[in-house]
């Protein structure tokens, strides 16, 4: 089964929603991916339809938009 795959960009709000994804799935399940750290993953996420982060992609598709850390704009920037 493919991994969800829980994007950020490293504000506190999303550091604090990485931990809370960690405890609940488990970090052998779920790819954490960092916008700032990996800018090259920035287009990847908006094709899966992130429009803010943090955010969560599962396995089929859908986006969980958590709390509001930033736009994907405020991300490319």
């Amino acid at each position: 089964m493919k991994k969800p795959v829980f994007y950020h960009a490293g504000c506190s709000v999303c550091v604090s929603a990485e931990h809370d994804i960690i405890n609940l799935i488990g970090a052998d399940h779920v790819e954490i991916v960092h916008l700032g750290n990996d800018r090259t993953k920035i287009e990847e996420a908006e094709r899966a339809g992130v429009k803010s982060v943090p955010a969560l992609v599962t396995p089929n598709g859908n986006v969980l938009h958590i709390n509001f850390g930033a736009s994907m704009e405020d991300v490319k920037k």
